[in-house]
């Protein structure tokens, strides 16, 4: 028996949080009954699942990618403007993916993607707090004080963020690199952090999530992830 949020999601119908959505609005019928409970289980074997009209059938096999996007790219499956995505970029990749998570349009780096409903659900979670990293070229040179508003939070419109991290790396003059790891992942988070401490950033790249490295990855490749990998990501 397995949740019926958690069948359309490895079915690749939506996300695990959008699959409620569905439910709730009464889009998700199970041998002829609209079904409108989350807590709804089915047999995968026996039930039979609809969408839409259309019977759902989960028959992929779980797909675990890691891209290193560029700049560019929209972090959706699709989009309203026929702007470039990062679904572009995986030549080879059968799977309906999906992100995990996002990096804005001028941002590049470390972009995980699968077709694991139940494992998009977890990690994007608030509750979980994975860490973050990037590497960030800001303008200006941040002292002391702006170390420490990462380190307690930085003040965004009246709100403050999880703590988080700034450490200098580099001074290039004009501008100074610096290595940013945060636990959040708002729309456009560290942008906003470094402009709140009057740095903003010139050009920004994740490099890691948890334990994942980006490493040598070339950008606009992707790759597989391997199976500790994928263990390490369930475990969270």
């Amino acid at each position: 028996m397995v949740r019926l949020q958690k069948y359309l999601a490895d079915a690749g119908v939506a996300s695990r949080r959008k699959a409620e959505e569905l439910i709730l609005d009464g889009k998700i019928s199970v041998n002829g009954v609209v079904v409108t409970e989350l807590g709804t289980k089915i047999d995968e074997k026996i039930d039979a699942v609809f969408y839409n009209g259309q019977k759902v059938i989960n028959n992929e096999k779980m797909v675990y990618v890691m891209l290193h996007k560029p700049e560019g790219f929209i972090t959706t499956v699709k989009d309203q403007f026929d702007r470039p995505t990062v679904i572009d970029l995986l030549k080879g990749i059968n799977a309906k993916v999906v992100p995990i998570g996002r990096l804005d349009y001028d941002t590049s780096g470390l972009l995980l993607l699968t077709n694991d409903g139940d494992l998009v659900y977890k990690l994007t979670h608030p509750k979980h707090k994975i860490e973050k990293v990037y590497m960030a070229k800001l303008f200006g040179k941040p002292d002391l004080n702006c170390i420490n508003q990462f380190k307690w939070g930085v003040n965004i419109n009246g709100q403050r963020t999880s703590p988080g991290k700034l450490e200098i790396v580099e001074d290039l003059g004009k501008y100074t690199l610096c290595k940013i790891t945060i636990t959040e992942g708002k729309n456009r988070q560290v942008r906003k952090m470094c402009e709140a401490i009057k740095h903003p950033v010139a050009t920004l790249k994740r490099v890691a999530t948890g334990e994942l490295e980006l490493k040598d990855l070339q950008k606009g490749k992707h790759r597989l992830l391997t199976e500790n990998e994928i263990k390490y990501l369930r475990s969270l």
